[in-house]
């Protein structure tokens, strides 16, 4: 009986949230509850490109552990806040790696993105809070994605969204 009823405690607080925000948690929640990441290469030749994905690789790495704690976008916001400068050292670690010797530039700001689907999780075209780290000039093609909530990133094409209340929702129910 106890568990019917956190079973019924807990969906009504889902429906809630559904209520609230019209869906559910990553399908269509106001652009201000996300915080995306921007990297942009040097350039265009093919070996900017994919010192990018190296960055972007390392850069995720060190992110993740930072915002796995966040509860709201805001905390996420500080704490990347906090580490801009070891952002840059992270992706200009791999510059260096790969003997490119410009730098990197982190910095947290507005931006416009397109219209962007991560796994069934639509995001409509608009300006969101971002992560920016410009490699270079910053001037060739870039790689975007959700920093917050938190998006997990496993290549360059797939991305899975992790949902707090569906990790709650499994705990519970083992």
């Amino acid at each position: 009986m106890k568990k019917f009823l956190a079973a019924i405690l807990l969906l009504a607080g889902v429906l809630g949230i559904v209520f609230a925000f019209g869906k559910l948690p990553g399908g269509g929640i106001g652009k201000d509850a996300y915080l995306r990441v921007h990297i942009r290469a040097d350039s265009n030749e093919e070996a900017a490109q994919a010192v990018k994905y190296k960055v972007r690789d390392e850069v995720v790495k060190f992110l993740t552990p930072v915002v796995a704690s966040c509860e709201k976008k805001e905390e996420a916001m500080e704490k990347i806040g906090e580490n801009l400068g070891a952002i840059e050292r992270v992706a200009e670690g791999v510059l260096q790696k790969n003997g490119f010797s410009y730098g990197a530039r982190a910095s947290l700001r507005k931006e416009e993105f397109p219209t962007r689907v991560y796994e069934g999780v639509t995001l409509d075209a608009g300006v969101y809070d971002a992560l920016i780290l410009e490699l270079g000039s910053g001037k060739g093609d870039n790689w975007w994605c959700v920093v917050y909530p938190p998006l997990c990133f496993t290549g360059a094409n797939n991305v899975v969204y992790k949902s707090k209340i569906a990790e709650i929702i499994k705990k519970f129910f083992g």
